[in-house]
């Protein structure tokens, strides 16, 4: 502690042993002054760290265009554990972190951006247009790199159910670019996260927008789905199958459940490029579709249940093979 320091504790401290034979009530005041000095000493000492929170009008804030979750899926279905526990604390218990966008009171526009912290601006901006205006937005104000941003956010969320494979996959695919120039190595020691961890996420990432398109929402799409259509997708027949069927589930727009989603879209993906043989020109894996040659004419089987879309695909591919004779 240096000598300024030590005069500051000096003077502050100065007549302590005078007060010890006070009043009960100048005793409860001293041992408050005693706290005070004690905590004011570890933080010089570095032994704590002080936070400044401040409440603030959520319309003050706005989502870092880096955040992890897509703000515009957020309901008051999928906030609402969220909200009846706000309502039940009578407030925000945890602060979201936030960067400052201007010096206060200068300028016009938003003042923060939301770093962590998404389903509570959600939920307090509910509350306060559905009849609960006394809540206000609780945020701890920080300094922070993007590089920095990025990594906080995802630590925060990394093990929370309510933010999906994709959001996260979509962050991580634009970080490695963003702050490790693609080294995925880099990015993998800096989160501190195994390789395949990424690398599976960042799979995930590029998958196809036909096939994004045909699950009901992002929040649907899991890291294993791209995990198991990725054999089919490096098949160019199988591919196309796939991706004829994901255009075919959009287009119906019964919003299928995933487990039905990715159910159709293997099926579909399971018919393969013709094999150089006589007797068959179309085969699909299952025995589902097969194009025979009989003599002059072809004879064409296939599953009752198989979608028009693989049945096309089918087609599609026996005449491919049949010009390039």
């Amino acid at each position: 502690m240096s000598r300024k320091h030590d005069d500051i504790f000096n003077d502050v401290l100065n007549g302590l042993d005078e007060t010890e034979t006070r009043e009960d009530g100048a005793g409860r005041a001293q041992t408050r002054f005693l706290k005070r000095s004690t905590a004011m000493s570890e933080q010089v000492a570095g032994g704590r760290q002080e936070k400044v929170l401040r409440l603030v009008d959520p319309a003050s804030c706005v989502m870092w265009e880096g955040h992890n979750r897509a703000y515009e899926l957020l309901t008051p279905e999928n906030c609402a554990d969220l909200i009846e526990g706000m309502k039940a604390q009578g407030q925000q218990e945890f602060p979201a972190i936030v960067r400052r966008l201007r010096p206060a009171g200068q300028g016009d526009g938003p003042e923060f951006e939301v770093i962590c912290g998404a389903r509570r601006h959600f939920t307090v901006s509910w509350l306060r247009a559905n009849n609960y205006p006394q809540f206000r937005y609780l945020i701890e104000e920080r300094e922070l790199t993007d590089e920095e941003a990025f990594r906080l956010a995802d630590i925060e969320n990394r093990d929370r159910e309510d933010i999906s494979d994709f959001e996260r996959a979509r962050d991580y695919a634009r970080a490695v670019e963003a702050y490790y120039g693609g080294q995925q190595k880099l990015m993998a020691e800096r989160l501190q996260v195994s390789p395949g961890f990424l690398s599976r996420f960042l799979q995930l990432a590029k998958l196809e927008p036909e096939i994004v398109a045909a699950f009901p929402s992002i929040r649907d799409i899991k890291e294993l789905h791209a995990r198991q259509l990725r054999p089919l997708m490096a098949e160019p027949g199988a591919r196309e199958a796939v991706l004829a069927e994901a255009r075919a589930i959009a287009e119906e727009g019964a919003r299928l459940a995933a487990p039905a989603v990715l159910t159709r879209l293997k099926a579909a993906g399971k018919v393969t490029a013709p094999r150089k043989r006589s007797d068959r020109v179309v085969q699909h894996r299952d025995g589902n579709v097969s194009i025979r040659r009989r003599g002059k004419s072809y004879v064409m089987e296939f599953d009752a249940d198989l979608s028009d879309a693989a049945l096309r695909s089918a087609l599609d591919l026996f005449l491919k093979e049949r010009k390039s004779r």
